[in-house]
């Protein structure tokens, strides 16, 4: 099976997926092409022997293969025509904007392409942290308490706010943006820190030593399978640095220690915001725990390098992933109306 890795686009996280595209050519054993969307969203066919950080930081991407998405799959124009990419499946590894608002997900589903990653309804509304928490309370998973500040609602901007609280923007992931306000004199810097990324922010109280856990899984059938779970390092708060060093092949992933019950509280929430929005996609949820008691912090429909680091056959899941994937169900059109209509007085 031959895979397409798509990566890049424009986004602020767009350099933290060539480091996942980078990452996934070490850990996946299949054949893999490299798919490369440029802050333009021109694409680029990346020669293997040249997924590294010069091509990219130095654009001599700009040299490589030219693609088009069309039906059926990606192509390049030549002399003779136009060639059809051999790929089996595509993996959307497009971090943040393009990639997990949905926009590939569109594109990929109307030109009929197979694809591991989350769907369009899947992708808006886990982009959306106040549309995650709105899908979470649905679905049965607890969700912090929050506030939403919006640069273009005056009156939404004299809401009371209890310190220390943590401003995030709402669609926007990788820690950027982000800031723990300690008292009102920090509050005006962090307005304009998180307004810089989007027009909305959440906030939500900053709970001290709260506990964080990761666990990244995905269907196969009706079966589901999990990875291990990850208590992140960090310090005050999981920054940029620390968030991207778990999955660069700086660091391994060690399971945390808990008891059966918490373990089975996390993957009971898992499979409750996994099922059955998010088939076709390996994500990965970051939770809280407090009093015992599990809330999500966020969806990663697209987490760094596929939360390789956290499965112990990587490979094995990517295989069953893909072999199992749903294609759209196609409507059958027959012109019977606009034939019913033609056989009448007065027809079109």
């Amino acid at each position: 099976m031959t895979y397409a890795i798509l990566f890049g686009a424009n986004s602020y996280e767009h350099e933290i997926s060539i480091v996942s595209a980078i990452v996934l050519k070490k850990v996946l054993r299949s054949n893999m092409l490299f798919i490369f969307c440029d802050k333009d969203r021109n694409f680029y066919l990346i020669d293997n022997d040249k997924m590294n950080a010069k091509t990219f930081s130095s654009k001599a991407f700009l040299k490589e293969k030219k693609l088009f998405l069309a039906k059926g799959g990606f192509f390049e124009k030549g002399l003779f025509g136009e060639k059809k990419l051999e790929a089996d499946i595509i993996i959307n590894l497009i971090h943040g904007k393009d990639g997990e608002d949905g926009k590939i997900a569109a594109l990929l589903e109307f030109f009929e392409l197979s694809y591991i990653g989350p769907r369009l309804e899947a992708s808006v509304l886990s982009y959306n942290k106040e549309l995650t928490k709105l899908y979470a309370q649905k679905v049965g998973v607890k969700t912090l308490a929050y506030k939403l500040l919006k640069k273009y609602d005056k009156k939404s901007l004299e809401q009371d706010l209890a310190f220390p609280c943590i401003l995030k923007p709402a669609r926007l992931g990788s820690s950027i943006g982000i800031s723990v306000v300690k008292n009102k004199e920090e509050l005006s810097y962090a307005l304009d820190v998180g307004f810089e990324f989007d027009d909305e922010i959440v906030v939500e109280d900053f709970i001290k030593d709260i506990k964080e856990y990761n666990l990244a899984g995905c269907m196969f059938k009706d079966e589901f399978c999990f990875s291990i779970i990850e208590e992140p390092k960090k310090k005050e708060l999981l920054d940029f640095e620390q968030k991207y060093l778990s999955f660069s092949g700086n660091s391994e992933a060690k399971e945390a220690v808990l008891d059966e019950s918490l373990k089975e509280k996390l993957k009971d929430a898992f499979k409750k915001i996994y099922n059955p929005l998010f088939k076709g996609a390996l994500i990965r949820c970051d939770f809280f725990v407090l009093d015992n008691e599990v809330y999500i912090n966020e969806i990663n429909p697209n987490p760094g390098s596929l939360a390789n680091y956290l499965f112990d056959d990587f490979s094995l899941v990517v295989e069953r992933l893909a072999q199992d994937l749903k294609k759209e169900k196609k409507v059958n059109i027959d012109y019977a109306f606009l034939h019913s209509i033609n056989g009448q007085k007065g027809k079109l």
